[in-house]
């Protein structure tokens, strides 16, 4: 067996590659994709406090997780440190390795409101938070952060210092403020200071499209692992280390009917193949499919004939020379 790569507190994480949590995104089914594709550990969509407490429907598939996904986080969204303390016990019965709180996401009617990056204006809350959740609860806690609200309040080090010194026991660091959003360039050098400034496990986020990327932040930065999101989906294989040029037509086929499937079994149909269209543009992107048969495909409502039409364009392009692509 491979040995630990990290700890989160006692919980060993096996690998450097990770999955980063996106809501709408990173939902069972492609979670489980991507652990068996190599992603170390699982983190769910992000989970608000207030839908976990008064039980909303549709708050249980959010935080479904298949066993083989472990180790696996359950995100939290609050600006509230009781609510997200209350959530958090209420979810600690279903069995999460971690608990991590979401201090990243840059979503307007969620940083507006003070949660998710919206938080980091306010470090006390922060505290506060950590101070109950590692007090009350009996698992790891982490935080997933930005390096601040905007470029005059890039207060990324004081957060961090704040999570270690109040038990957290890791940290993700996306290296864009809350104001960049996903504009601009990832600040490498940022999250470099905040590995070499706290004792817990950092894993860096920002700016990772291919395999190489991955050994130039980990070296850049000395983090323990690179946590990816937007590249992952149309290419879940860079959790193998594999870019997607590397990918025959065939195995993207394979695999979009893997994940359809699991989709559908998770969902139910019609919903889960409408829920699936946002990863089929992501697969079918690089083969730039014309605008007619993207139309078609993407409104398609019969999984079965979806997955014919897919077949039939993936297996026209296998045909054709690797340029193509």
């Amino acid at each position: 067996m491979t040995s630990a790569s990290f700890s989160i507190g006692s919980v060993s994480v096996q690998g450097d590659v990770i999955l980063a949590p996106m809501d709408g995104l990173s939902d069972q089914p492609f979670r489980s994709l991507a652990r068996r594709l190599g992603s170390a550990m699982s983190y769910t969509e992000f989970l608000c406090a207030d839908d976990v407490i008064h039980h909303r429907p549709g708050i249980g598939r959010r935080f479904a997780f298949d066993p083989m996904e472990r180790p696996i986080a359950f995100q939290i969204l609050d600006n509230d440190p009781q609510r997200i303390l209350e959530a958090a016990l209420l979810l600690e019965r279903f069995s999460p390795d971690v608990i991590d709180v979401n201090l990243g996401c840059s979503s307007r009617h969620v940083s507006q409101r003070g949660s998710g990056s919206g938080m980091l204006r306010e470090p006390q809350k922060i505290a506060a938070t950590f101070a109950l959740l590692t007090r009350h609860l009996s698992i790891p806690v982490s935080a997933k952060i930005r390096l601040g609200w905007d470029d005059s309040s890039r207060n990324y080090l004081e957060v961090a210092h704040i999570i270690q010194e109040n038990g957290g026991s890791l940290l993700a660091v996306h290296g864009r403020t809350r104001h960049q959003a996903y504009s601009g360039a990832a600040d490498w050098d940022a999250i470099a200071e905040v590995c070499s400034s706290v004792s817990i496990p950092v894993i860096a986020n920002g700016d990772v499209r291919s395999a190489a990327d991955i050994t130039r932040l980990k070296d850049h930065t000395g983090c323990a692992a690179v946590m990816i999101g937007r590249a992952a989906v149309g290419n879940p294989w860079i959790f193998s280390r594999r870019d997607r040029p590397e990918i025959p037509p065939d195995e993207v086929c394979a695999t979009i009917k893997t994940h359809l499937d699991a989709v559908l079994a998770f969902y139910g149909s019609p919903h889960g193949l409408v829920l699936f269209r946002k990863f089929a543009r992501g697969y079918l992107s690089p083969y730039h499919p014309d605008p007619a048969f993207s139309h078609r495909l993407l409104t398609e409502t019969d999984p079965c004939q979806f997955m014919t039409e897919v077949t039939s364009f993936l297996s026209q392009v296998n045909a054709l020379p690797p340029a193509y692509s």
